[in-house]
C-alpha cells in the first residue's frame, strides 16, 4: 500500500485521529451539577411546600406533628379565606397598585431612556449617573423622609401614596435596562425614517417602541412583581384596613388569627399564588430581556 492510499483511506474528523484532543464535556453533562441544583431547588421550595400543605391541616395536627402530612386533608381553611371578602379586597388593592406602578414605570422609564440613549446634550452623562446612583439607595434608607413627603402631600391612607414612590424607586432599574436596548437601534433606521417624513414622536412610536419590546416587557414584569410584593412602604403609608395590599394584609391576618396557625398558612399560600404564577409565566421574558440589555 502506498503512502497516497493511506492518506486517502484516513477520513478527517474521526475521533480516533492521532494527535486530536477530545472535545470537553459540557458542564451540564456532569451529574454532580444536577445533584447540587436539585438540592438548591429543594431548599428553596421546601418552605413554600410546607406553607401550602400546612393550610390543609388543622391546628391540632400542626401542634402534634409540625412536619407531617395532613391526615385527613382539611379544605375548610382555604374555603374560609376564599369566601371571605377581606382577601379579595386586598387582592384588588394589590392589583390596582401593581398595574398603576407598572404603567407609570414603563411609560416614564421608556421616555427618559429614549432621551438618554438617542440624543446628545450637555449633562447627559451626569443625568445617567444620577439615575444609576438611585440603585444604591434602598427604600429602607429613605422611608422616613418619604413618609414626611407623602404626609405633606395628603396621600396617607391612599393607594396613590404607595404608587408614586414605587414608580420613583423603580425608575433607575428601568432606565438602566432600557438604555442599552434603545442605544442599539442603528442610526441608519432613524435617518431613513426622517427622510421619509417621520417626526421624532412618530419614530418613537413606530420604530423605537416595537424594537424595544423585550426590554419593556422585562422592566414591566420586574416593576409588577416588585410592587406586588412591596411591604415596607404600604406599612408606613396605609393605616386603614380597607386600603391594605396583600403583603400587608398577610401580616394583619396573622396578627388577628395568631392562634389559628392553619388558617394563617392558608391565607399566606393563597397570597403567594398570583406572584408565583406571574413569575413562572414570564420567566423567559425576564432572562431574555436582561440578556439583551447586557449585550446592548
Amino acid at each position: 500500500m502506498t503512502a497516497t492510499s493511506v492518506l486517502v483511506t484516513q477520513r478527517p474528523g474521526r475521533t480516533g485521529r492521532p494527535g486530536r484532543t477530545p472535545r470537553p464535556r459540557p458542564p451540564w453533562a456532569n451529574p454532580t451539577v444536577y445533584f447540587v441544583a436539585l438540592i438548591v431547588v429543594g431548599l428553596m421550595l421546601a418552605p413554600i411546600a410546607y406553607i401550602i400543605i400546612g393550610g390543609f391541616r388543622t391546628n391540632a395536627q400542626i401542634t402534634t406533628d409540625p412536619s407531617g402530612m395532613p391526615q385527613p386533608w382539611v379544605f375548610s381553611n382555604y374555603l374560609d379565606v376564599i369566601t371571605g371578602g377581606v382577601f379579595w379586597r386586598q387582592v384588588l388593592n394589590s392589583t390596582i397598585v401593581a398595574l398603576a406602578t407598572t404603567i407609570g414605570v414603563v411609560a416614564l422609564g421608556l421616555m427618559a431612556a429614549y432621551v438618554l440613549a438617542r440624543y446628545r446634550f450637555a449633562g447627559r452623562g451626569v443625568l445617567y449617573a444620577f439615575f444609576a446612583a438611585g440603585l444604591m439607595f434602598p427604600l429602607t434608607v429613605a422611608i422616613t423622609p418619604l413618609y414626611i413627603v407623602v404626609r405633606s402631600l395628603g396621600l396617607m391612607n391612599s393607594l396613590g401614596g404607595v404608587i408614586l414612590p414605587q414608580i420613583a424607586f423603580a425608575l433607575p432599574t428601568t432606565i438602566i435596562i432600557l438604555v442599552p436596548f434603545l442605544r442599539a437601534i442603528p442610526d441608519e433606521i432613524q435617518e431613513a425614517a426622517f427622510i421619509d417624513g417621520c417626526s421624532r414622536i412618530g419614530f418613537f412610536w413606530r420604530m423605537v417602541l416595537p424594537l424595544s419590546i423585550p426590554g419593556v416587557i422585562t422592566t414591566g414584569i420586574l416593576a409588577f412583581i416588585g410592587s406586588w410584593n412591596g411591604y415596607l412602604l404600604p406599612l408606613f403609608v396605609l393605616n386603614d384596613a380597607a386600603a391594605f395590599t396583600l403583603p400587608l394584609g398577610v401580616q394583619s391576618f396573622a396578627s388577628q388569627y395568631s392562634v389559628d396557625t392553619a388558617k394563617v398558612l392558608a391565607f399566606t399560600s393563597l397570597s403567594m399564588i398570583p406572584a408565583l404564577i406571574f413569575f413562572s409565566l414570564f420567566e423567559r421574558r425576564i432572562v431574555g430581556g436582561l440578556t439583551g440589555a447586557v449585550k446592548g
